[in-house]
């Protein structure tokens, strides 16, 4: 079966589209309750946030170490929510926002591809609402008025050795990991070593995904630790007067957006931190709306369930409140042969020995699942190139670990091939079989918290702390944030903090090269590996490969 592009099957959606105030109504809002952004998006009010209770059942998708051959976890997502709604449910899709980094970069865009996407596709891909832009605003601002604040006479005492607030933009540059700001003389302020990470990175954005209101967000700001004075003492964004203005700029923000999948089903899509940096999962304020609006929610984590899903149930359900009862396990025979030792350029050519091989990194997701008490059912994500055979093996290998499982085809089929999955979760939901708790005591000492997620997440035999690590968390947890979740910050690719280790790794003990403290967001943060808080583009991105039209149509995009 042939599928166009997808660019080509979004642009011929848009022209078909159902007006923004149809999806709305579908899901009880009414006119009055959204704020149109065009006819096709729209920001949902804070008087209908406020006035609706969270009563829907929570689905999470996640999926295994992701691979170059792609894994199809947001198309999932899409799909899945599209099939439910064949099937008769009220359900919502909750996802995140794409970073412009990815989209410009390798990865592309987060709005689904084939026939299970979120439209205006482009529109998401790119500006959409302008929350990214938003968060930028804030975030650079508290930085400008951290330099101005020492500029002109630095009563808080701030060292400018000790200055862990960054810069940010909403691309990948490897040019800005490290720099020397502040020369030009005298009115340029203190010269001091400077850094910028990615949007999807920033604290700020973190904060925007976890508060639960603007009194919320705007608290949060002001617990933001900029810098350290030379006596090692906290000074906050609260400190230095910026939350007020913070906050206004992040007022609309705040608020989910509407948008509708290509079946025509409504979808909240709203915050985007990477799951590699940061906790990866969309903001509690769309979920928690999701669940009054709609009687099923589907929910994206990102990257593989060692990263997304720990985070969205360790940090996010705690924050939030929130009970999932269900998740979705994302693989794909073409990944998991690439888990199992075959080369990119070979994934077309049938081997189920190397499948079989490669099974191990989806059984440890699976184990992983269970340990959270939630039931899960493996969505096994069909290409064109997968024989019988090896979908097969997949599925005994799935019923032989316990776990319920489903081919989807929803990236040629759309909501009808994601049926069968559909109505797994529902068995499950219809089972009541779930018990979700998280996987650690969130008082215990940082470091018990991070062994807690390296032994019985990633498999390692221990963990190894650098001596600035060690310090960093003597020093956090000295300043009395101690008592957090962790935010694990690590190559995506591996269960381990190397990126080459495919599979299941065994005898390995991970390395916890420093850490720090988002105050804000509630959590602290430990660095892993050679993990970058600010990616740089590929040899070849797809930038290069990305033009507008003189009609206006879009080519390269995805």
């Amino acid at each position: 079966m042939s599928v166009p592009s997808d660019i080509e099957i979004a642009q011929a959606a848009q022209k078909k589209m159902r007006p923004i105030a149809d999806v709305a109504a579908e899901v009880g809002l009414t006119a009055d309750e959204i704020l149109p952004y065009g006819k096709t998006k729209a920001k949902i009010t804070p008087e209908a946030i406020a006035k609706r209770k969270p009563t829907g059942r929570l689905v999470l998708v996640t999926g295994i170490n992701p691979t170059p051959a792609g894994e199809g976890k947001s198309t999932v997502t899409i799909g899945v929510a599209q099939a439910l709604r064949r099937l008769g449910k009220k359900v919502v899709v909750c996802i995140r926002e794409p970073s412009l980094g990815p989209v410009f970069g390798v990865k592309g865009g987060a709005a689904g591809g084939g026939y299970a996407q979120v439209i205006p596709m482009d529109e998401i891909n790119l500006h959409f609402t302008g929350d990214f832009h938003a968060i930028t605003s804030a975030h650079n601002l508290l930085s400008a008025m951290l330099d101005n604040h020492m500029h002109h006479g630095n009563a808080l005492g701030l060292d400018p050795r000790r200055i862990t607030w960054p810069r940010t933009m909403d691309m990948n540059d490897r040019a800005l990991r490290s720099m020397i700001v502040s020369l030009g003389g005298i009115n340029a302020g203190p010269v001091r070593e400077e850094r910028f990470v990615i949007v999807p990175g920033s604290e700020i954005m973190a904060i925007l995904c976890l508060a639960t209101d603007l009194q919320d967000l705007e608290a949060r700001i002001s617990r933001i630790v900029v810098g350290l004075t030379r006596d090692r003492k906290p000074v906050t964004a609260g400190q230095l007067k910026a939350a007020g203005a913070m906050t206004l700029l992040l007022k609309d923000a705040m608020l989910p957006n509407l948008v509708q999948t290509l079946e025509g089903g409504p979808a909240l899509v709203h915050g985007g931190p990477f799951g590699n940096i940061a906790h990866g999962c969309n903001s509690i304020v769309a979920t928690k709306l999701g669940l009054a609006l709609g009687d099923i929610v589907l929910t994206e984590a990102g990257f593989g369930a060692d990263l997304g899903a720990e985070k969205f149930f360790d940090i996010k359900c705690r924050f939030g409140g929130l009970n999932p009862e269900a998740a979705i396990i994302v693989a794909t025979v073409r990944a998991l042969k690439m888990h199992g030792g075959v080369k990119k350029e070979n994934l077309g050519t049938p081997d189920v020995a190397a499948l079989e091989k490669g099974l191990v990194n989806l059984e440890a997701h699976v184990r992983n699942i269970q340990k959270f008490g939630v039931p899960a059912v493996v969505a096994l994500n069909r290409f064109t190139s997968d024989t019988d055979e090896e979908l097969q093996t997949v599925l005994d290998a799935c019923k032989s670990w316990g776990a319920r499982a489903a081919l989807s085809d929803v990236w040629a089929k759309g909501g009808e091939g994601g049926e069968a999955v559909g109505r797994e979760v529902l068995t499950i939901l219809d089972e009541k079989k779930g018990a979700f708790k998280p996987l650690y005591d969130v008082n215990q000492p940082i470091k018990s918290k991070i062994e807690a997620i390296a032994k019985g997440i990633y498999g390692a035999d221990g963990v190894d702390y650098s001596p600035v690590a060690s310090k960093a968390i003597e020093q956090i947890e000295g300043m009395g944030f101690g008592g957090t979740p962790v935010c694990m910050a690590k190559t995506q690719y591996s269960l381990t903090d190397d990126a080459s280790k495919l599979g299941r790794p065994a005898g390995f003990r991970l390395t916890v090269r420093d850490a720090y403290v988002s105050a804000g967001a509630g959590f602290v943060v430990a660095l892993a590996g050679d993990i970058m808080t600010m990616p740089g583009l590929s040899k070849t991105p797809s930038a290069e490969n990305i033009r507008v039209l003189a009609d206006g149509t879009i080519e390269g995009l995805f």
